[in-house]
């Protein structure tokens, strides 16, 4: 059956995959195995959970897996001296297999202390914690950006209705201007047409006299 799977991963499914990987890590397998071993259980393409392990999981078990690492070669180092001691012994006494295969048990179990477990889980706890607090930063930044284009919105709203009153103003302003110097005009125009010219004729002797005016000016 093809694996075609499009949901997102869950922090269950992360802890599935790191737990898978460095199992595989201790005991010298391959991170492949454990993808696909990861695949077969989540219905999933090793490619899938081979790409989400190096894109977001990795990043947060840097010290798992050093640890991890570690305990493999303590493990080959054991299987080491365990293939030299059997190539030295020639006819082992039953004490000396004794002795010797305590100390074969004792080199092939893997270093893991107490503290090395609490410090293990605390990580994981604090990776999960971490990735809770950037969900929230995500929604609080996502809101602010919300409420920030809604104000921009605003403004410009603000802004073009300021724009079409200033339009109308300077239309009045226009009309009123053209009103004043309409009246000017007039004004000009009844001064020049209540002066009157003065009036002129000729004497005996050929001379332009002014005719007074009969008005008294």
């Amino acid at each position: 059956m093809v694996k075609v799977r499009q949901d997102a991963w869950s922090h269950e499914d992360d802890l599935l995959l790191a737990e898978t990987v460095l199992r595989h890590i201790r005991e010298g397998s391959t991170q492949l195995n454990a993808f696909e071993e990861v695949g077969d259980k989540l219905n999933r393409t090793s490619a899938a959970c081979g790409f989400r392990w190096n894109a977001e999981v990795r990043a947060k078990y840097e010290n798992a897996i050093d640890l991890a690492k570690r305990q493999r070669k303590e493990k080959k180092r054991a299987q080491a001296v365990n293939a030299s001691k059997s190539k030295q012994t020639v006819a082992p006494l039953p004490q000396r297999t004794t002795v010797t295969n305590t100390e074969i048990q004792q080199s092939e179990t893997p270093e893991l202390s107490m503290d090395t477990v609490i410090h293990y889980l605390t990580q994981l706890k604090e990776d999960y914690h971490a990735s809770n607090q950037s969900k929230v930063s995500l929604e609080q930044a996502e809101n602010e950006n919300r409420m920030l284009r809604e104000h921009v919105e605003e403004l410009e709203n603000k802004l073009a209705e300021t724009k079409k009153q200033f339009a109308a103003v300077q239309e009045d302003y226009q009309v009123f201007m053209q009103i004043m110097d309409r009246a000017r005009k007039m004004t000009v125009l009844e001064d020049q047409g209540a002066f009157k010219a003065p009036s002129f004729k000729m004497d005996k002797n050929g001379n332009l006299q002014q005719v007074a005016d009969s008005s008294g000016n």
